[in-house]
This record gives structure tokens, C-alpha cells and sequence, in this order.
């Protein structure tokens, strides 16, 4: 039997392994039942927990590749969020709505943001609760890199690497390497 094959006959045992949960999910429509089922699948472990976590993401994410990974303590927040095909999500990673494009590869510790601005404050100036109203999707492009424990609250361009311990509070171009805090470009990405 060709790996392929193999793959394939476990996408679909995973699958159906993780319809109920997707299903109590709403497939990604009732977010607290979503965010629960995001978070227990996040603790499964191994080889079997990446293929859980990529099944359940595939039914309750807007658009979620089968042929990505997933790894272990990592989930998404919410479920308008996108994945593209070969994505790679390092271990504990805690992802917001974003839309992450092919072949990106995200190291572990990464934090996507839904955007920088996500509390107000009121007339005397204490901090409110997270206004989804001011939440916006985070685009990371095709073929990034983003370095361990970056935080990203803005978008990245296709083929940007972001250096680790970054912190991206504004839009970062295409094809360029940015690192520091805030994160700043150094020079053109290589290509080869």
C-alpha cells in the first residue's frame, strides 16, 4: 500500500472520528462549543493528534487543508480562520482569525493575533472585555516562515520570514525578513 493511501485511510478514520465534536461545534458556528473542541483536541498527543487536530480543523475552520499539520498544545480561537495546503503549526501555538496561506511554516510558541486593537477602554479609562467588533483577520502569505514565539497582530507578505521573538504590530511587505520589537525589516528575503 503506497504511503498516499495510508494517509488518506487516516484523514478519513480521523475524520470520523471527529465528527461529533464538530458537529456539537456547529462545524464551526457555536463558537464556546468550538473553542472547547479546538482546546481538547490541542492535548492529544503524537502522530495521532496531529491527524485529529487537522480533521476536526478540516469540518469547523472556514477552509482547512487535510494536508497540513497541526502540532500538540496548538489551536485556533476562531473559526473564521483559513489554512492553506503543506502548512506546518509548530506546538503551542494559540491562533485568532487569520488566514494563513500555503506552505507557511510556524514555529512553536507563535501567537496570532486577531489584530492589535482587540480592548477599549471607557470613559474613565479602564480596560473593557475583548470587543469582537474590533477583531480583524490577520493575513499571513504563502511561503513564510514565522520564527518561535513570534507575535503577530498585523499582516505578513508571501515569502517573509519574521525572525523568533518578534513582535509585528504593522504590516510587513513581501519577501523581506523583519526581526525586534517592534519588528523591522533588515533586508530582502533569499531566494533560491
Amino acid at each position: 500500500m503506497s504511503k498516499q493511501i495510508l494517509k488518506s485511510l487516516v484523514n478519513g478514520f480521523a475524520l470520523l472520528l471527529m465528527s461529533p465534536l464538530a458537529l456539537l461545534a456547529g462545524f464551526g458556528r457555536i463558537g464556546v462549543t468550538f473553542r472547547f473542541g479546538a482546546q481538547w483536541v490541542a492535548m492529544v498527543p503524537g502522530l495521532p493528534g496531529d491527524y485529529l487536530r487537522i480533521a476536526y480543523y478540516f469540518m469547523t475552520l472556514r477552509q482547512c487543508s487535510l494536508y497540513s499539520r497541526i502540532s500538540f498544545g496548538s489551536f485556533f480561537a476562531q473559526s473564521s480562520s483559513t489554512v492553506g495546503k503543506s502548512v506546518y503549526i509548530g506546538a503551542y501555538c494559540i491562533l485568532g482569525g487569520c488566514d494563513i496561506g500555503d506552505r507557511t511554516q510556524i514555529a512553536s510558541h507563535v501567537q496570532i493575533l486577531s489584530g492589535a486593537r482587540q480592548h477599549g477602554r471607557d470613559s474613565d479609562g479602564r480596560i473593557l472585555g475583548s470587543d469582537e467588533t474590533r477583531f480583524q483577520p490577520v493575513s499571513i502569505g504563502e511561503d513564510c516562515w514565522l520564527g518561535a514565539a513570534a507575535i503577530v497582530m498585523a499582516d505578513v507578505g508571501a515569502g517573509t520570514t519574521i525572525g523568533a521573538g518578534s513582535v509585528v504590530t504593522k504590516p510587513v511587505a513581501a519577501g523581506v525578513v523583519a526581526v525586534g520589537n517592534p519588528a523591522r525589516v533588515i533586508r530582502e528575503a533569499a531566494h533560491t
